[in-house]
C-alpha cells in the first residue's frame, strides 16, 4: 500500500510518500481501509520531536510510529475475533493517537476502541477534520472548564479547528460564545453561531473591561496575566494551544493564580476517548456542529499540506483526501 513515512524529525521535507506492507489486524483489531485524514497541532509535534519533552512519547532519536497522522475515517475492510463493536463494511471515523498513529496511509489496523460510527451526515472528510480538534473542545469545555448553560464563555483562537468546534459546542451547550480571531475570519465565526466576534486586530479584548466566565485559550501571545484580568471572579481559564511561553506561564504562575485566587488557570492534554467520539456524532447529527474545512490535499501531497498548515493561519480544518 501507499503511506506518508517519516524515519527522522524535521521539517516537512522529511517526509516520504512511498509503498510500505498493508497491515494484518491483530485480534482485537480493525483493518481500515483509509478514506480522509487531517492534520492537527499533534502532527507537526510528531513530525519535528519539538518540544523535546515530547520525544520521550514519541521516540527521543527519532519518531517511534514511522507513519504519523491521528484522525481517520474510512470504512472496516476486516475485524480481529476478538472485535465486539464493529464489522466489516462498516463506516468508522476516530483518534489514533493514542494507539500508534498511522492514518496517512491506505490502509491502519487499529484497536476498536480507538473507534466510533461515522456520523452518518458527514462526508469522510469531513468525518476526517472531526476527532482530535473537537474532541479537544468537548474535553476543554465540559471535563476541564465545567460549562454552564447561561455563561458567558471567550475562544481565543477561534477560527481554526479546535476554535471552530469550540464555538459550536459551546453554543449546543447553551453558552453565550465570544470569539476572537483577525478580520479575514470574522464571517466564518458569524456563520457557525458566535454571539460575539472580536477581531483581534482592531481591539484587545483583555482590554475592553469585559469578564467571562470560561476563556479557551487556542492560539494567541496573550501573557497569563492578560487572561485573568477577562475572567470573573470563579472563572476558569484553560491552556489548549500557542506559544511554549504561554504554556509555561500556564504551569508556573497560572497554578499560582489558581492556589491563591479565586480564578482556575490550568492547561489541557486531549485524550483518546470512544465515548467522546459518540458524543460528537450524536451533536453532528443533530446538525448542532459541523466541520469546517479550509483546504485539502492529496495523500502524495502531504509534504504541502504540512508547509501549509504549520503556517498557523488555517481557517478550519486541512484535510487529507486517501
Amino acid at each position: 500500500m501507499k503511506a506518508i513515512v517519516c524515519n527522522k524529525y524535521g521539517s516537512p521535507d522529511v517526509l516520504h510518500f512511498t509503498e510500505v506492507d498493508k497491515p494484518v489486524p491483530q485480534d482485537n483489531q480493525v483493518l481500515i481501509k483509509v478514506h480522509a485524514a487531517s492534520l492537527n497541532y499533534g502532527n507537526l509535534v510528531l513530525l519535528k520531536g519539538e518540544p523535546y519533552l515530547a520525544r520521550f512519547a514519541f521516540g527521543l532519536l527519532k519518531p517511534k510510529y514511522s507513519i504519523p497522522g491521528g484522525d481517520i475515517a474510512g470504512r472496516i475492510e476486516a475485524v480481529g475475533r476478538d472485535v465486539k463493536q464493529f464489522k466489516a463494511g462498516q463506516d468508522v471515523y476516530g483518534d489514533l493517537s493514542g494507539c500508534g498513529w498511522g492514518s496517512f496511509a491506505e490502509y491502519v489496523s487499529v484497536p476498536e476502541h480507538a473507534l466510533a460510527l461515522k456520523p452518518e451526515n458527514l462526508t469522510y472528510e469531513e468525518a476526517a477534520a472531526v476527532p482530535m480538534a473537537a474532541v479537544t473542545a468537548l474535553q476543554g469545555l465540559r471535563d476541564k472548564g465545567r460549562i454552564q448553560a447561561g455563561q458567558n464563555v471567550l475562544i481565543n483562537g477561534a477560527s481554526g479547528g479546535v476554535g471552530t468546534f469550540a464555538v459550536q459546542i459551546a453554543k449546543s451547550l447553551g453558552a453565550h460564545v465570544t470569539g476572537v480571531c483577525s478580520t479575514r475570519n470574522v464571517g466564518i465565526l458569524q456563520s457557525i453561531g458566535a454571539d460575539h466576534v472580536i477581531d483581534y486586530l482592531k481591539e484587545d479584548f483583555t482590554e475592553k473591561g469585559q469578564k467571562y466566565d470560561l476563556i479557551l485559550g487556542v492560539n494567541g501571545h496573550y501573557p497569563i496575566t492578560a487572561y485573568k484580568r477577562s475572567l470573573k471572579d470563579h472563572g476558569t481559564f484553560i491552556h489548549i494551544g500557542g506559544s511554549g511561553a504561554q504554556l509555561f506561564q500556564t504551569m508556573t504562575l497560572g497554578t499560582w493564580f489558581t492556589i491563591t485566587g479565586r480564578k482556575t488557570m490550568t492547561s489541557l492534554l486531549q485524550r483518546q476517548n470512544q465515548s467522546d467520539l459518540n458524543f460528537m456524532k450524536d451533536l453532528i447529527e443533530a446538525g448542532k456542529v459541523k466541520a469546517v474545512i479550509d483546504k485539502t490535499f492529496k495523500l502524495s501531497e502531504v509534504e504541502e499540506a504540512f508547509k501549509y498548515f504549520e503556517q498557523g493561519h488555517a481557517q478550519g480544518k486541512v484535510v487529507i483526501t486517501v
